[in-house]
């Protein structure tokens, strides 16, 4: 199927029919009720078709809610009649749709069918800029089609595109690399806080999805240049303030025997395979990423690792960093076994046990198989965050396994992290007790006591917002994050509650102070 054309008339034209047709996402959302909508989320359609059908029930098709006709066509695949298109794109047409390489249609009457050769749905997400409202077009996807994607499909804006957008720092900047943009969607929240955005993808079928939903969501001051080629071959000798990635880090079997059996039963998807052994393409991206990095600069992307037998993930990703020679922050969010990670992306293409047996189970072992040969345990997933120092070596070196719940968006959290990080390593003891902090506002206190004691067991000083955590507190420390208002320096402070609790004030320094020092990277204190 060919890939969409981006007419500016046209796309104008269709801008404006989907304004007027309330085709966002609190319009469909409202067209098919609490329940439809969150079945549809969930790759469910039934619901969402019955919401659709009883609102075109008994009427004219050149009468029907825009919203019914559009979610139809292009949510849930169904055919409608040019009539009805007609009515919810008025100054595009279906005629119009079709020249963008969105629908076919099967004759010129009005009763005739009208299908969608796309995906385009409203888009709606919070970045640590806030809220972000847009359509997407990409390939449509196994819920619309019946049928395992194809190998050069195009993803719309998945979980992990999802994750990445919000993760992101969102500081104002000069210029931002998005590799591997697929449909566009990392490239159309940069636009919104950088000077200019390069987008690079392998895939030219990807290049014109982001080319037209660049151009379909008008992007004041968006300056977004589309780039073809693989990794960051497009961009060499070039340098960048921010490098956003979701890049096709699926491990999938290239080698050998499982390899093949893979190729034969699934094929290779261009949107996750890249054509790497095992996690090489995600070390290569973290060892290569500084060469496109101006000083200062900031990468961001996510990706699988995997779990040897014998050496702990921290030792393996971590020398990665210390050979990329970047300031580096991990954060793996979800760990699945071998078998897991297979099931979930075989199906993932469209392939399942029941439709076709064969390749799942060909799919199946030689997954099995290939990581066997390396003697993985288990498939990381997670965060990655890599800085170019200004000047010197690198300061920040963290790795840290974070499974639970986070409080999204990420990025302006993270962004804090840094420049806490920052402030710290320029500051020794002496300048941290001098410093006046103030406890952050969604930080809150803990208790756990017997019933019938009169002090704690346990005080649990915790984090609302960001990644949520929680430090046990000793008495102390809880009460020092307490009395951080911004009016006592830390050594003030440090000093009071030595008396408070009668012990030397060097001793409860030396206590303290490493112990103020995670709190302020982790947000909990600020100056």
């Amino acid at each position: 199927m060919q890939p969409p054309v981006t007419d500016p008339a046209l796309v104008a034209s269709l801008r404006s029919d989907l304004v007027s047709g309330s085709y966002d996402v609190d319009g469909v959302e409202d067209l098919l009720g609490p329940l439809a909508a969150a079945a549809l989320h969930r790759e469910q359609a039934l619901p969402a078709r019955r919401a659709v059908a009883a609102a075109v029930a008994g009427v004219a098709p050149s009468d029907h809610d825009p919203r019914a006709t559009l979610a139809a066509l292009f949510l849930l695949g169904l055919p409608v009649p040019r009539a009805a298109l007609d009515r919810a794109l008025p100054a595009t047409g279906s005629s119009g749709a079709a020249r963008l390489g969105l629908v076919t249609a099967q004759g010129e009457g009005a009763d005739d069918e009208v299908r969608a050769t796309a995906d385009l749905r409203p888009y709606s997400s919070a970045d640590a800029l806030g809220d972000a409202r847009w359509w997407l077009a990409s390939d449509l996807g196994e819920l619309a089609t019946g049928d395992r994607l194809a190998t050069d499909h195009v993803l719309g804006a998945g979980g992990a595109s999802l994750t990445l957008a919000q993760v992101t720092v969102r500081t104002p900047t000069g210029r931002v690399l998005d590799l591997g943009t697929g449909c566009g969607i990392q490239a159309l929240h940069a636009a919104r806080h950088a000077q200019r955005v390069v987008a690079t993808d392998i895939s030219r079928r990807a290049l014109a999805f982001a080319r037209l939903n660049v151009a379909l969501n008008a992007l004041a001051d968006a300056d977004v240049e589309l780039r073809e080629g693989s990794m960051l071959d497009p961009v060499a000798g070039e340098r960048f303030d921010l490098v956003v990635s979701n890049p096709p880090f699926v491990i999938t079997p290239h080698a050998g025997a499982a390899g093949q059996a893979v190729a034969d039963a699934l094929g290779d998807y261009e949107y996750r395979d890249g054509g790497r052994a095992g996690d090489d393409l995600v070390r290569d991206l973290v060892l290569g990423v500084g060469d496109v990095l101006a000083p200062g600069g900031v990468a961001q992307l996510l990706g699988n690792w995997e779990h040897r037998r014998g050496e702990p993930w921290t030792e393996r990703v971590g020398a990665w960093l210390d050979q990329a020679g970047l300031d580096g922050w991990i954060i793996q969010r979800e760990v699945l076994d071998p078998a897991e990670y297979a099931e979930t992306w075989i199906r993932d293409g469209g392939t399942t046990p029941d439709r076709e047996p064969g390749a799942w189970a060909a799919a199946y072992g030689a997954w099995l198989d290939d990581f066997a040969s390396r003697d993985v345990e288990a498939v990381g997933f997670g965060i990655v965050t890599l800085r170019r120092p200004e000047a010197g070596e690198p300061t920040l070196r963290r790795l840290e396994e974070h499974t639970g719940s986070v409080r999204q968006p990420l990025g302006a959290h993270i962004a804090r992290s840094l420049a806490g990080h920052d402030w710290l390593a320029a500051r020794d003891d002496a300048a941290l007790a001098a410093a006046r902090l103030v406890t952050a506002a969604d930080v809150t206190e803990e208790r756990y006591l017997t019933p019938g004691a009169a002090d704690p067991n346990v005080v649990i000083v915790r984090q609302g917002d960001g990644l949520g955590r929680g430090i046990q507190a000793s008495s102390p420390l809880a009460a020092l994050v307490g009395a951080c208002d911004g009016e006592l320096t830390v050594g003030q402070i440090v000093g009071a509650l030595a008396a408070l609790f009668e012990v030397p004030a060097d001793a409860l320094a030396a206590e303290l102070l490493p112990a103020v020092r995670g709190l302020v990277r982790d947000g909990f204190l600020a100056e």
